[in-house]
């Protein structure tokens, strides 16, 4: 059974930061491109940044962009998301997900790739 849990979400003043973390309970995580989404309130599910498996590759979100790292852990099963200059538009709840295929060179963007997921972290940015 894979279980994905997140955490660090919170409230913070807009121009601030956050570090979101997302732990892996499964053995094989270290084979599969992981990535972080968001939704919020009325809104599609959107995703802001993936990695490969390797932790080579990137892709992040325009929203994001400049304003993110993403990294990962292999040896910790963990996946790491530093937010930066957070806007009130961040807000939305952050879910970690992993795709079901292994040892994928190719970063997918879309939800319907990602087979496993958190229950999500919760943003809330005031201005």
């Amino acid at each position: 059974q894979v279980e994905l849990v997140e955490s660090g979400g919170g409230l913070v003043q807009a121009g601030g930061s956050l570090r979101l973390s997302c732990v892996a309970d499964f053995p094989t995580f270290s084979g599969h491109n992981m990535a972080w989404f968001r939704q919020a309130v009325g809104k599609e599910r959107e995703i802001v940044a993936a990695i490969t498996w390797t932790g080579i590759s990137t892709y992040y979100a325009d929203f994001v962009k400049g304003r993110s790292t993403l990294s990962r852990d292999n040896a910790k099963n963990a996946l790491l998301l530093q937010l930066t200059r957070l806007k009130p538009e961040d807000t939305a709840v952050y879910y970690c997900a992993a795709e079901g295929r292994q040892y994928y060179g190719a970063l997918m963007t879309d939800e319907d790739s990602y087979r496993y997921w958190g229950q999500g972290t919760q943003v809330t940015v005031s201005s």
